[in-house]
């Protein structure tokens, strides 16, 4: 390999001697300059050439390669197959396929789509009348080749896409046997954001003198995307997640789960709470990933959470955020899983949850690649209600702009009939929105993050004075959690209101001034809740606070009866150590959680 490229300055789309239609489309399309990734790849293939292109994910490579496959075919006589594009999976092979169809609007190219889990006689009927190019995946296309119902035999270009993706799923036999059916001189394209030992192996016993076109760093590009980690215990992962999606703006979010057991649970779970959320995985019927792809490109979902096989493909350019549930076991994986956000040049924001174990694992992967993934806190429940408080204002402010004057006479009739002040009538209003929306109006006195996500730093709470008094000496001196008698608060909210342990953790260190180390066993159950606390603290709680603010929500507090069937209290080293939860990737979120 030969004649490395670098990028070079803005090329134009009309500067490359593009077919009318072709120009046409693209016009349309409302593309006017080339990316690096085209203006480096398009002369060449143009000119014949046979190119290996290096560029992250979502920098324009389907262009790069699919204009010069067009107007290949346009420029040749019509016949056999004259252009392959081999991609891993079926909805890289399906966006491909919709890509080129819309460069092509306006000739009469012919375009097939062939993979696994459609049927076979339409593909066998378009197949016998004829098609200029094939998209297919590795395993579709040698089953139409060993049938004789898909001939090479005038093939003049042959493209892999995402070629390290096609190692990584094992398809590397069936791309060897794809390139020993074609002819001699087949020109070859070659696109992949990274370049592992096999695939060089390939290019080098299969492609002919070809153009090395790396736009990038040897290592794929992700400038623009902002790279962070949180430190989630596993068991505590499904709050992480909530506190991630309800403290940052976001459009799209795709989430990545390891199984697609956990993929559904989670999927299910945000549902449940309130989110457009749904699968994508293995388990779903080819119909079923593509109404789902078709329904977050449309912006009918907000949430997808998919696995990684299934989530090959993806190209929808409103996706904001990445998050890695799992730490991603090798680097092409956490490539490529980025590379969904910041497609075509956007901003995207890539968040991985690592778990205290998998530290080393972390710092190996950012070796490995070359970057930076810099720790970001989970956020606390004061910068949740910030959020929140300030989303409630923007979405009035752009009412104030437009208020319906029936609004307007209707609250003037009432204030007269009630005679309650402006003030008033502004401050209940906004308390019934804000229930309405689940929006906390307070703010929790310390702004810390739940004491599961707290450094050893964190968790040395500051003095205050006031609360010294509120709680006297003989409450701060049994705040190790020692003798004296334990008694159960009850919260009349459970697994359906939407909480988690940490939850009463968070309300009960956060808004009380409860030492964590005190709260004793934490049982959640469908409707209700029961925290165990040293009966000092407990009255301490109810005295002071008769509610207590839990996911946004006020919910009152009560001491729980005494039930002898109700296990002892036995304190073992704080709530985050007795926790018996399980995360998304080992057997899902139902079932009681009990401190």
């Amino acid at each position: 390999m030969s004649d490395e490229q670098n990028e070079k300055p803005t090329v134009q789309f009309a500067d490359l001697g593009l077919a009318e239609s072709l120009q046409k489309a693209v016009e349309k399309m409302g593309f006017e300059s080339c990316t690096p990734i085209q203006a480096a790849g398009i002369p060449p293939l143009l000119e014949g050439r046979s190119v290996i292109g290096r560029a992250r994910t979502g920098s324009g490579k389907t262009a790069a390669f699919g204009l010069p496959l067009l107007q290949m075919c346009l420029d040749a006589k019509p016949g056999p197959v004259q252009g392959l594009i081999l991609a891993p999976t079926r909805e890289l092979a399906l966006q491909v396929h919709t890509a080129l169809e819309t460069y092509a609007v306006g000739s009469d190219l012919r375009i097939l789509a062939i993979y696994g889990g459609a049927p076979y006689p339409p593909q066998l009927r378009a197949l016998r009348r004829g098609v200029d190019v094939v998209v297919g995946t590795p395993g579709r296309v040698l089953d139409h080749m060993e049938k004789g119902t898909l001939k090479l035999d005038s093939l003049k270009m042959l493209v892999l896409d995402e070629a390290d993706e096609m190692l990584r799923m094992g398809f590397i036999e069936d791309v060897e046997t794809v390139f020993a059916a074609v002819p001699e001189d087949c020109k070859a394209a070659l696109f992949s954001a990274t370049m592992p030992a096999p695939i060089a192996r390939i290019a080098k016993a299969h492609m002919t003198d070809p153009l090395v076109v790396q736009v990038e760093s040897k290592e794929a590009s992700s400038d623009h995307i902002r790279q962070v980690w949180m430190r989630v215990p596993q068991e505590h992962k499904l709050e992480g997640l909530l506190r991630l999606l309800r403290s940052e703006d976001h459009d799209a979010v795709l989430i990545f789960a390891r199984t697609r057991k956990g993929c559904a649970e989670v999927a299910a779970e945000l549902s449940r709470l309130g989110f457009a959320s749904d699968e994508l995985h293995g388990d779903l019927s080819q119909a079923a990933r593509e109404r789902v792809l078709e329904r977050l490109r449309a912006k009918r979902l907000q949430i997808v959470v998919a696995t990684d096989v299934a989530a090959r493909g993806i190209d929808v350019a409103h996706i904001t955020h990445v998050v890695n549930l799992d730490l991603p076991q090798d680097r092409n994986t956490y490539v490529h899983r980025i590379g969904r956000t910041g497609r075509a040049g956007r901003k995207g924001t890539a968040v991985t949850f690592v778990t205290p174990r998998e530290n080393r694992k972390l710092q190996d992967l950012m070796r490995i690649l070359k970057v930076t993934i810099t720790q970001t806190d989970v956020a606390s429940d004061a910068v949740i209600a910030r959020r929140q408080q300030q989303g409630l204002v923007d979405r009035m402010s752009e009412k104030v702009e437009d208020v319906n004057p029936h609004a307007a006479a209707f609250l003037e009739r009432v204030m007269e009939e009630r005679g309650w002040s402006m003030a008033d009538m502004a401050a209940a209003a906004m308390e019934l929105l804000a229930r309405s929306e689940n929006v906390n109006l307070s703010l929790p006195e310390e702004d810390l993050p739940p004491m599961w996500a707290r450094s050893r730093k964190q968790n040395v709470r500051p003095t205050n004075p006031q609360r010294m008094r509120q709680e006297g000496p003989g409450a701060r001196s049994n705040a190790g959690g020692g003798g004296g008698a334990h008694v159960e608060l009850f919260f009349p909210v459970g697994r359906f209101g939407g909480v988690q342990p940490g939850d009463f953790v968070a309300a009960l260190t956060n808004q009380a001034g409860i030492p964590a180390e005190v709260i004793g066993r934490i049982t959640v159950v469908d409707r209700k809740s029961f925290v165990a606390l040293p009966q000092e603290f407990a009255e301490q709680v109810i005295s002071q606070h008769r509610r207590l603010t839990l996911r946004g929500e006020e919910r009152p507090v009560f001491m729980a009866k005494p039930q002898g069937d109700r296990p002892p209290f036995r304190p073992r080293g704080g709530p985050s150590g007795n926790y018996k939860g399980r995360g998304p990737t080992s057997g899902g979120w139902k079932g009681k959680k009990q401190h």
